[in-house]
């Protein structure tokens, strides 16, 4: 009988993250246009209750959320396999950051298994399904820019713009299916990154066990990391048609890490300017929106290298407190 509270205790912890994980695929799910905005925090309650009911207690979570996604839409789909990957991203996550290890290794490992879980399990399922790997994927791209051709349809994109992406869709088909591995790793790596910095203040909210990662706003990609760049650029610039596409799969990744450390210099300064919370929100919504602001943030990171924009010590790995 003593036992008894904790045991509610848990159960209603339980409830309440397959509740918030269900509620969060939902809103990805149905809500056009801002549902990949949803997304992207699908790991977020599924690595919060790993870290505060445990391994055994916190696996339950994201398996309960999986059956009620099956059985609400009749089986495994590829919408349900997606956001799966996104709950192990979290319940991953989780486990790395009890392992005490640096924020890099934490963020590529969780990534590392999560991509590799996922394409293990897309080829048991092309071999349940009877079709080739990559048929299963382009039919899934294909659903997809239907769908997104739909909604342009619906939220009354000009019919000249409309027709002209419908002439294009076998081009884009073509491309996509060819840089889906860059855009997975690239997706995966930017969402760990973004529940990584979410977690923080809710963890720390509830006595719960965060790494110290340090101030993640003065993290820098390894200087190296930048002749990858360079050598994806002229990859790219060779005249066969696949070998090209292998340079743009290596770039998507790099810029992606190169975006990352250009919104870490935006929230340094935000940190200094000491600009209020409403106003940050608003400016990193806009720049989620404005591809042209994305360019930029990946400028800044990029040229960080040569201009320290922080100005961090090499010695120190410090810039000083903001003022």
């Amino acid at each position: 009988m003593a036992l008894l509270p904790f045991q509610n205790g848990v159960s209603k912890d339980i409830a309440t993250g397959v509740m918030a994980t269900l509620v969060i695929f939902s809103a990805a799910l149905f809500m056009p246009v801002v549902g990949f905005l949803f997304s992207m925090f699908i790991p977020l309650p599924v690595l919060f209750y790993r870290a505060k009911l445990g391994r055994r207690n916190g696996v339950i979570v994201p398996l309960v959320a999986i059956a009620v996604m099956g059985l609400v839409f009749g089986g495994l789909t590829m919408d349900i396999f997606f956001f799966s990957g996104l709950m192990l991203l979290g319940f991953v996550m989780s486990e790395m950051f009890e392992k005490e290890l640096s924020v890099e290794v934490t963020v590529a490992v969780a990534c590392g298994i999560v991509l590799g879980t996922g394409l293990i399990g897309m080829l048991l399922y092309s071999m349940v399904a009877s079709t080739g790997l990559t048929a299963l994927v382009s039919t899934y791209v294909a659903t997809n820019l239907a769908l997104s051709l739909d909604l342009y349809k619906s939220i009354g994109i000009p019919q000249e713009t409309i027709d002209a992406i419908s002439g294009s869709l076998d081009q884009i088909q073509y491309v996509l299916v060819r840089i889906l591995p860059s855009l997975a790793a690239a997706s995966t790596l930017f969402v760990a990154w973004t529940n990584l910095i979410a977690a923080r203040p809710i963890m720390e909210r509830r006595g719960l066990y965060y790494p110290d990662f340090g101030r993640l706003n003065l993290w820098r990609a390894p200087e190296p990391l930048v002749w990858g760049v360079i050598a994806c650029g002229l990859i790219i610039l060779l005249p066969a048609k696949e070998i090209r596409l292998i340079g743009v799969n290596g770039m998507l990744v790099l810029l992606t890490i190169y975006f990352i450390q250009g919104i870490a210099i935006v929230s340094f300064y935000f940190e200094k300017k000491k600009l209020p919370r409403i106003v940050r929100i608003v400016l990193y919504m806009m720049i989620a929106v404005q591809q042209l602001f994305l360019l930029v943030i990946i400028c800044i990171g990029l040229f960080d290298m040569w201009f320290n924009f922080r100005k961090i010590d090499t010695n120190t790995g410090e810039p000083g407190l903001p003022s």
